[in-house]
């Protein structure tokens, strides 16, 4: 079967984006679930929804964004599916939360309609404009953690700031952009 210059194109786009993306895109999968294995399902299945977005022909404009979105939305439907309860799993308790991704389902991919592409701006501009409010050393922990994916020991070497440091600022910009987004998280949620 010989391949046409557009297949062909389309192959080396996600050949490119694969290789670009991979190594970051692993390290934020795994760094958010206790099972290597699974995480690489969870890898393989983002890849395979770029690969049919492409073969589709839905445009995709920030590639990145994307994968990074359809990887959280692939997590947390892993978290959400029901497994048997272990005796040696660990409790969970409300402090667990802080380790939970803080924009979770707040950065859904658009499906293409109108509503869920100004849903999706809506949501992505006030997210922004609260990192924005944030001081300069939160913003930077919670922007490496949640969207870039470092894990805070990337962090402790390459910033030479303490581990608790970096946990009290994660902490504090988690617990400022809860309270800043909290009314726009219950008007979405009351429509």
């Amino acid at each position: 079967m010989t391949t046409t210059s557009s297949e062909q194109a389309q192959n080396d786009a996600i050949r490119d984006t694969v290789s670009r993306e991979q190594s970051r895109l692993s390290r934020f999968i795994k760094s958010r679930l206790p099972d290597a294995d699974v995480a690489e399902d969870i890898l393989q299945d983002v890849f395979y929804e770029l690969t049919e977005a492409y073969r589709l022909a839905k445009p995709i404009e920030r590639v990145a964004a994307w994968l990074f979105a359809v990887a959280r939305n692939k997590i947390n439907d892993w978290y959400r599916k029901p497994r048997p309860v272990s005796l040696d799993a660990p409790a969970q308790t409300d402090e667990s939360d802080d380790d939970a991704p803080v924009l979770g389902e707040w950065l859904l991919v658009a499906d293409g309609t109108p509503d869920s592409e100004l849903f999706r701006e809506t949501i992505l501009d006030a997210i922004n404009e609260a990192l924005s409010e944030l001081p300069a050393e939160q913003r930077e922990v919670f922007v490496r953690h949640e969207i870039e994916g470092q894990s805070f020991n990337q962090m402790v070497e390459e910033l030479s700031v303490p581990l608790n440091t970096l946990l009290s600022r994660k902490r504090y910009a988690v617990l400022y952009l809860r309270k800043r987004l909290r009314d726009l998280y219950d008007e979405l949620n009351n429509q």
